[in-house]
C-alpha cells in the first residue's frame, strides 16, 4: 500500500509540473512554428536561442513568458 501511494504521489507531481509548463508552451507555440520551425528538432536550447534571436517578432504573450523566466 505504501508503495502504491508513493507511485501515485510521483504521478501527481509529474502531472502538476506538466500543467505548469503548458501555459508557456501555449503562449509560444505559434511563435516557435512561425519563426523557429527549422530548429524545432534540435532541442529546447536551440528553440530558446531562436526565440531570443527573433525577440522583436514575438507575440506579447510569448515575450512575457520569456521575460518572466529570466530570458
Amino acid at each position: 500500500m505504501t508503495r502504491f501511494l508513493f507511485i501515485v504521489s510521483l504521478v501527481l507531481c509529474a502531472s502538476g509540473a506538466s500543467a505548469q509548463q503548458q501555459p508557456g508552451h501555449d503562449a509560444c507555440a505559434r511563435d516557435v512554428t512561425r519563426h523557429c520551425r527549422a530548429v524545432m528538432n534540435n532541442g529546447d536550447s536551440a528553440v530558446l536561442a531562436c526565440l531570443k534571436q527573433n525577440r522583436t517578432k514575438l507575440s506579447k504573450a510569448c515575450d512575457k513568458v520569456l521575460t518572466d523566466h529570466g530570458q
